[in-house]
């Protein structure tokens, strides 16, 4: 089944391709600049940190709803062992098994592709079995510190939670800009509070994961046109699930990594963040959240921590 027309016509509307050269590899990222970081850092008043990722653990967010995507397998491979000899110091190490994209992620720009293409007009062929992404594989981010700015969706609009089939329209995003106080950025890492992850929070993964509020088809050129840098949210699908139009499978993924190049996570608890903006009544802050540079890899686990 081919993609559709308004597909398409969007598609077309937020291209990057060649925005930033030939050989680029990191999209939108190219919008953070020395300057964007320094006016970033005057956003810290109080030095309040709020930490946004899930624990890692045995019993994390995924159901087996995406195939392959397990949670962190936990194993102890030595325990107080004097590996150099009795009456010596004793080392205890661990190793883990699990999805990259298991818990709180990003996606780099090659998680998706479409029309036998990735970012920057590619070749998804480029994405094999043993190197993984030759281009935009997720260790090309090699570092990841904005001003983030936290659009609080249910808080905008009066509730505690949206709805299972809420799409975040352009329309609820300058709602929550509005609340927030200021206006969207170039350079900015964008955070949309859905209220989502609550579900998770209370135990219930299998409602936090079907059906799920998440970002519009439309939204991608709310975001191209503000030029962010990067966006997250607090769901498993990031945008609405099930979709809009019927059949028509992550097209806000497609339009995100493939055509704009711009950097999407999942899995980010912004319950705390949402607190602590409502207490000091504003809502952008320093945002750290580097990506683990697993080399090729098509997302990374990352520990992203707001300062304030």
């Amino acid at each position: 089944m081919s993609l559709p027309d308004e597909f398409h016509r969007i598609a077309k509307r937020v291209n990057n391709w060649g925005r930033w050269g030939a050989d680029d590899e990191i999209g939108t990222l190219n919008l953070i600049t020395d300057d964007v970081v320094r006016d970033a850092i005057a956003c810290v008043r109080t030095g309040r940190r709020v930490p946004l990722a899930l624990p890692l653990r045995q019993d994390g967010v995924q159901t087996g709803m995406i195939p392959g995507r397990v949670n962190p397998l936990h194993v102890m491979v030595q325990i107080n062992q004097e590996i150099f000899g009795p009456g010596t110091v004793a080392c205890s190490d661990d190793a883990v098994t699990m999805g990259l994209q298991a818990a709180t992620h990003w996606d780099a720009l090659t998680h998706v592709s479409h029309s036998g293409r990735i970012y920057n007009g590619r070749p998804a062929d480029t994405i094999t079995p043993h190197g993984g992404a030759e281009f935009s594989g997720i260790d090309k981010v090699r570092h990841l510190v904005s001003r983030g700015v936290l659009l609080d969706i249910p808080r905008a609009l009066g509730l505690e939670r949206l709805a299972g089939d809420h799409a975040v329209t352009p329309e609820d995003l300058e709602a929550a800009e509005e609340l927030a106080g200021t206006r969207v950025r170039r350079g900015d890492i964008v955070l949309v509070r859905t209220g989502q992850i609550r579900a998770c929070l209370d135990g219930d993964t299998h409602a936090y994961a079907y059906p799920s509020p998440g970002l519009s088809i439309r939204t991608p050129e709310w975001f191209h046109a503000r030029d962010v840098a990067a966006v997250a949210n607090d769901t498993l699908t990031f945008e609405v699930f099930p979709p809009e139009i019927e059949n028509l499978w992550l097209p806000v993924h497609a339009l995100d990594l493939v055509e704009m190049g711009m950097l999407q996570g999942q899995n980010w608890n912004l319950e705390e963040l949402s607190t602590a903006c409502g207490q000091e009544g504003r809502y952008s802050f320093l945002l750290s959240a580097t990506p683990e540079p697993f080399v090729g890899a098509t997302g990374t686990p990352v520990a992203p921590v707001a300062v304030l």
